[in-house]
């Protein structure tokens, strides 16, 4: 899970597994599997390096604890 921020100032936490593609418009728009959008005020890049951890965190793209960068 990921916590961002919608527009309004009003933080929320997102499940990243559901997240279909990121765009910025210039606001950061985020498109779910379901269809669903949200805009938020973190950068394109924030988001992507918060979901990237968070797969890292769940061991969805097979790293392994200990052993990144080696």
């Amino acid at each position: 899970m990921i916590e961002l921020t919608r527009l309004n100032g009003e933080t929320f936490t997102l499940n990243a597994l559901y997240i279909q593609q990121i765009q910025s418009f210039p606001d950061t728009t985020i498109t779910l599997t379901n269809g669903e959008l949200i805009v938020v005020q973190e950068k394109e890049t924030e988001v992507i390096r918060k979901t990237v951890n968070f797969y890292k965190e769940i061991n969805v793209l097979g790293f392994r604890k200990g052993l990144e960068g080696q």
